[in-house]
């Protein structure tokens, strides 16, 4: 495997014809707090809690104060977010009175530095009589964990939106030899292959990932180079300068994407097929002399990269 770095060249195609920010040295910044703001307004705004024993709202965000930000250094997208969040939120119990309650919410502190799960968010009501205590408790239990998820899509949706055009392709030569122990042998004979199975968990949500594998400014992002993509079946892609290449045979938006696929320097004409469900890759008919520099290769420049580009490193059961 590579070191960390390094790199697999064969993988990789990086030329610009502009020279702009080359080899992504310098430091570029986006302003992300406007978009964050209309994000969180919109995931908070009149949102139900999901409960047979009450009517409970999550109604507005009543203070949102902070600042968020996407920055690009050497190569590296670095995202910067520090909000103090008061929700206000309503409701009354299915099985008590008509008496209609009302409290806050608040999460003093969301920022890249906290994880999500163990965020400080702390709950109120109004009026804490036998009712009031009820349905506070109900969101301690149950509205604690929407909060957590509703912030959730606003990080995941921030890295997905912000790494758009911050990575740009490098300049570097490509070294386009074989590996040591690959053979190159004609189409039509038969070839030695094993296969590849692996089970990865990122913190998104199915649809996310799909998205990273289809839309081709997410490809652009986590392949850091040109990108040819057509997302439908039977439609062909290439990656890392033609040095992966292959069509989609199969695809189920956030279930299911089966395509044929190849490495350039495999005997001509032979394909694996990559089989991705739920974030399970199963790979059929790989080279046998080529298994575990492909397996590598799968985690440093697609999982690895899918990663650090949108932030789907940790995962949350």
């Amino acid at each position: 495997m590579a070191k960390w770095g390094e790199g697999d060249p064969r993988w990789i195609v990086e030329e610009r014809p502009d020279a702009t920010n080359v080899n992504n040295w310098h430091w570029t910044e986006k302003n992300a707090s406007p978009w964050s703001q209309e994000r969180i307004k919109e995931l908070f705004n009149d949102l139900s809690v999901n409960t047979a024993e009450a009517n409970i709202k999550i109604t507005e965000v009543e203070k949102l104060e902070g600042e968020a930000s996407a920055n690009n250094r050497k190569g590296k997208l670095i995202f910067f977010y520090e909000w103090d969040i008061v929700l206000k939120w309503g409701g009354k119990l299915n099985s008590g009175s008509d008496k209609e309650f009302s409290g806050k919410i608040k999460v003093p502190n969301l920022s890249e530095e906290n994880d999500i799960s163990e965020l400080d968010i702390q709950i109120s009501v109004k009026d804490e009589d036998q009712e009031g205590s009820k349905l506070k408790q109900i969101m301690l239990k149950l509205g604690k964990e929407l909060v957590r998820a509703q912030l959730a899509k606003y990080i995941s949706g921030l890295k997905e939106e912000f790494s758009k055009g911050m990575i740009l392709p490098k300049k570097r030569k490509i070294n386009m030899e074989p590996v040591a122990n690959s053979e190159k042998k004609q189409t039509g004979l038969k070839i030695d292959t094993t296969n590849i199975k692996q089970t990865l968990k990122f913190q998104c949500t199915a649809q996310e990932f799909y998205d990273a594998l289809t839309r081709i400014e997410m490809v652009t992002a986590f392949t850091r180079g040109h990108v040819k993509l057509d997302p439908v079946k039977g439609g062909k892609f290439e990656l890392f300068g033609g040095n992966i290449v292959g069509k989609f045979d199969e695809l189920v938006p956030a279930k299911k994407i089966v395509k044929q696929w190849r490495y350039k320097q495999w005997p001509e004409g032979h394909y694996s097929t990559s089989d991705h469900t739920e974030v399970t890759l199963e790979q059929i008919g790989v080279p046998r002399g080529e298994a575990d520099v492909t397996k590598d290769n799968w985690q440093r420049y697609y999982w690895d990269a899918i990663k650090q580009a949108f932030g789907f490193g940790a995962f949350f059961t």
